[in-house]
């Protein structure tokens, strides 16, 4: 059934409108899979507002509505993007004239009502008869209106208020570091920082937490650790005060600074994203071990894009982890990317791998030149988009040598530190594998030095990243 005639018709807006209020090209993309009626029940609208539950990934269907004179969005999904995907698709239906006119529900209807009586403005009406979208009311749907049931808050606002003070009481504490100096002696002792990351969790910024007590094991490790606890204590704060402003951020931004304070996404909404269709070629493979837990990073560089990806699994302490995706190997398939500035992704394979291998000429030509000064310029433009990043991947050709106690790979353009130490295997088996003479290296690049992946020979490439049982430390706190 169409929508209604008359004075509704003319209210109804047209498609580039709502192409307008999408915050990213990917929220459209994500939307038009769900503007089909056959996704929505409760469908109806009249000449303020539309509304439908969408069924989705939950067992539950999201109920959305969209003020579409005062321009503001109402969803149960947990999307932190205003509007999301729901609300795109519900505007796209209905102005394709597929939501049938309906008396709005009561928790709608006193919704409305409470916003015309706040002063919600009106969409003026352009010779066309068709609603034009004022400037101003765009800029106010970033803010999600209050919500229609008569429920006075939500999970989602009790777990933003919890991390909200959680951010707070963090950087309070980091205030009392920095005022009392770091040669306080209850920075030596493993309860003061296991305190701190408990009440983190609590707060539901696990991200946090994990950095916190990761910084527990660098205190008197090293004897320049007081330039690394400060380092991290300045990305403790720069995350903490971004955290209480995710709201103001650009939604890119927004989205990585989520991801690093520890907000969960959920995989079907990864998957409701745009795919990047390649062949993905397994470039290297890293293992550590947090806690009980082990984790371990996939590197995949796109054969035609030349992007990079990541691909994360977990396993308890002694069991397996996936092995799907083996270094030298080459996949097709689709890659979705998890929201923000960060390479984490999910594969899905669109045919069984062939198993071959990737040789160096495949790199591409642009890897095979990599110097020590663009291996450097790589990891500058991981800081811009995301200056709290632990850990990005770098491909160069360069040759191992040794400067005073500490290994590097060095070229005629410079030199990069590596994280391992004489007597670690890795390092054993990158001599071994060039011969002290230059060679395609995949590394991953973390504070404490370059971690290198793989050897790409002649006629092989060769694994001699990381692994967890190995007795391996997070080389991000090696000095």
């Amino acid at each position: 059934m169409a929508g209604g005639a008359g004075g509704e018709d003319r209210g109804r807006w047209a498609v580039e409108q709502v192409l307008a209020l999408a915050p990213r090209q990917s929220a459209i993309a994500a939307a038009q899979p769900l503007a089909v009626p056959a996704r929505w029940s409760g469908l109806g609208c009249d000449a303020r507002a539309v509304w439908g539950r969408c069924a989705g990934s939950s067992a539950e269907p999201y109920d959305t509505v969209v003020d579409h004179v005062g321009v503001a969005f109402r969803c149960t999904c947990p999307s932190r993007v205003f509007p999301c995907k729901h609300a795109l698709a519900l505007l796209l239906l209905w102005t394709r004239g597929q939501v049938p006119t309906a008396i709005a529900p009561a928790g709608l209807a006193s919704w409305i009502a409470r916003r015309i009586e706040a002063g919600a403005p009106a969409a003026p009406v352009d010779d066309g008869g068709v609603a034009a979208t004022p400037a101003a009311a765009q800029a106010g749907s970033q803010e999600p209106p209050p919500a229609p049931q008569p429920e006075p808050t939500s999970g989602r606002d009790d777990r933003v208020a919890r991390m909200r003070a959680g951010l707070v009481e963090l950087d309070r504490w980091l205030d009392d570091r920095v005022r009392t100096g770091l040669s306080d002696p209850a920075l030596a002792r493993y309860a003061t920082w296991d305190g701190l990351a408990a009440r983190l969790v609590d707060a539901q910024v696990g991200g946090l937490a994990n950095r916190v007590r990761r910084l527990a094991g660098v205190v008197g490790a090293q004897p320049d650790w007081h330039d690394h606890v400060l380092a991290e204590l300045g990305v403790l704060h720069l995350l903490a005060r971004a955290g209480c402003h995710l709201g103001a951020l650009p939604p890119a931004l927004a989205d990585s600074v989520a991801v690093a304070l520890g907000w969960q996404v959920r995989q079907a909404d990864v998957l409701a994203g745009v795919p990047e269709t390649d062949e993905w070629m397994v470039m290297g493979r890293s293992d550590t071990r947090e806690d009980r837990i082990e984790v371990r990073r996939v590197w995949l560089r796109g054969a035609a894009s030349g992007s990079w990806a990541m691909i994360l699994s977990f396993a308890a302490y002694r069991q397996t982890l996936d092995a799907s995706l083996r270094v030298g190997t080459v996949v097709h398939a689709d890659l979705f990317r998890y929201p923000g500035a960060g390479l984490r992704a999910l594969l899905v394979r669109r045919e069984p791998s062939d198993a071959g291998e990737v040789r160096a000429p495949a790199v591409g030509g642009v890897v095979q030149q990599a110097t020590v000064a663009e291996a450097c310029a790589a990891i500058g433009d991981a800081f811009i988009a995301e200056p709290w990043v632990e850990r990005t991947p770098v491909c160069l050709f360069a040759a191992p040598a040794k400067t005073g106690r500490r290994w590097v790979l060095t070229d005629r353009t410079g030199s990069l530190p590596l994280a391992v130490r004489s007597g670690d295997d890795g390092l054993a088996m990158l001599l071994a594998c060039s011969g002290g003479r230059p060679a395609l290296l995949v590394c991953e690049w973390t504070a404490g030095g370059l971690v290198p992946l793989t050897v790409q020979l002649p006629d092989r490439t060769v694994d001699i990243g990381p692994v967890a049982d190995s007795g391996f430390v997070d080389p991000g706190l090696a000095s």
